[in-house]
């Protein structure tokens, strides 16, 4: 028994050179290993316990064939090899990827390829976070697993609130919510957005809303009257009635729920005051007033 471990021990395990440990216990490591293919077993995480704690995101294996022994080892030892990027809270997937290769020196338009390849949508499917991301990665590597990790998340968020994250539903609200990430001048501005679109949409209003022309290259420029009346995309929600047929930008975690939750109001119109926060009313009348009160 004992010479049939030590064999086992100092069989070969093949990985790739570069590999991701996420955070969590050594099972989760071991079962995250399995999944990308690495023969490694549920015995394993065990061995593993003895010799240490693995370390955590990009690691460099180094070889892509050790024995058992030596591989489980140089988990708890290799070095990292990534960096962090961070993707902001209602940015678009445009702007993010040329972040991406300028902070990565990677070819913009294999991102964008890739990215076109992958995506189920054409925004909205990165969930804005700090990522680590391995200093040598394939740009259609590294959109996969962004991709992958937001999916992963998107799939929690979802089922959390009791919804399939493929359904048309769930669409909406993602929708909904990168409208409100735009629009929202702070986390506890976001609900009362929520509840101005619910109650345009209801009334047959259309939104009118800005933040949904600050689409793709558009992200960080104004919008003016010549753009609402030049843009004959589906996002222009002064010509067109309803949410945009797909999300505008990334969204956070709280615009999400803030979509899931709207306040409990009759507000129909906003606009942005002296201060830099929103004032509601539920008439034209008064938007109007808030409006003058805001240019003085």
């Amino acid at each position: 028994m004992i010479i049939s471990f030590m064999t086992y021990l100092f069989s070969t395990v093949t990985s790739p050179k570069i590999v991701y440990i996420p955070k969590g216990s050594v099972f989760k490591s071991i079962s995250h290993l399995q999944n990308e293919g690495v023969n490694v077993y549920k015995i394993d995480a065990f061995i593993l316990r003895l010799l240490g704690k693995p370390q955590q995101g990009w690691i460099d294996i180094k070889d892509e064939n050790m024995t058992r022994i030596g591989y489980l080892y140089r988990l708890t030892t290799a070095k990292a090899v990534s960096r962090a990027v961070t993707l902001i809270p209602g940015e678009t997937t445009e702007i993010f990827l040329q972040q991406l290769a300028k902070e990565l020196s990677l070819d913009l338009n294999k991102l964008r390829e890739a990215y076109d390849e992958h995506a189920r949508l054409k925004e909205g499917n990165f969930v804005p976070e700090t990522y680590s991301i391995p200093n040598e990665f394939s740009e259609e590597k590294l959109i996969v697993h962004l991709l992958n990790e937001s999916d992963r998340i998107m799939k929690k968020i979802a089922s959390e609130n009791l919804l399939q994250p493929d359904s048309e539903k769930w669409l909406q609200i993602v929708t909904k919510a990168s409208v409100i990430q735009k629009e929202a001048s702070s986390v506890g501005d976001m609900p009362y957005v929520s509840s101005v679109i619910d109650n345009r949409i209801k009334k047959g209003m259309r939104l009118q809303m800005d933040g949904t022309l600050n689409y793709g290259e558009f992200s960080h420029q104004k919008v003016t009257a010549r753009r609402i009346r030049t843009d004959t995309s589906p996002y222009n929600t002064y010509k067109n009635k309803g949410l945009p047929q797909y999300p505008v930008c990334n969204v956070s975690k709280e615009a999400i729920a803030a979509a899931l939750h709207p306040a409990h109001t009759d507000y129909l119109y906003f606009v942005r005051g002296k201060d830099g926060e929103h004032v509601y009313s539920s008439y034209f009348s008064t938007h109007h007033k808030n409006i003058v009160n805001a240019t003085k």
